[in-house]
């Protein structure tokens, strides 16, 4: 059994030191990230299901009732599915609805979560892009 040990960690040690050589050690120093990654796209599923969930039950009941994609996907519930969203919206997974969503329609999410956070009426906003046909 000690054998068996020995020749593992010989192995190992053995497939490291073979990986390594041949290559600088400022560049294998170097390989790692300078600098912090980039943030998420503003358009992003996932940023914007995060943004989504962190917003309070009234918010984000009007952003959902703004977006006609996303109510309809609640609305096929009928009201069981408003009770059901309304326990969980803060952990359910929004992001396959949202990636339904095309360009024009995530953007307006977007303006809408924001509109929201800062305490503006999301459902006048949403009713001037849609009557004007346009999205902010």
């Amino acid at each position: 059994m000690k054998k068996l040990i020995a020749a593992v960690a010989t192995l190992i040690l053995a497939t490291s030191l073979f990986a390594a050589e041949g290559v600088p050690s400022d560049t294998i120093q170097s390989a790692a990230p300078a600098s912090a990654p980039e943030p998420l796209s503003v358009l992003d599923g996932g940023n914007l299901e995060r943004e989504l969930q962190s917003l309070k039950w009234e918010q984000f009941k009007s952003v959902i009732q703004a977006i006609p994609k996303m109510k309809a996907d609640v609305d096929a519930y009928g009201p069981l599915g408003w009770q059901f969203v309304r326990q969980n919206y803060a952990t359910h997974s929004w992001r396959k609805s949202i990636d339904r969503l095309d360009t024009t329609q995530k953007q307006q999410l977007a303006d809408l979560i924001q509109l929201a956070k800062a305490g503006k009426n999301v459902s006048a906003a949403s009713a001037v892009d849609q009557a004007s046909g346009t999205s902010k």
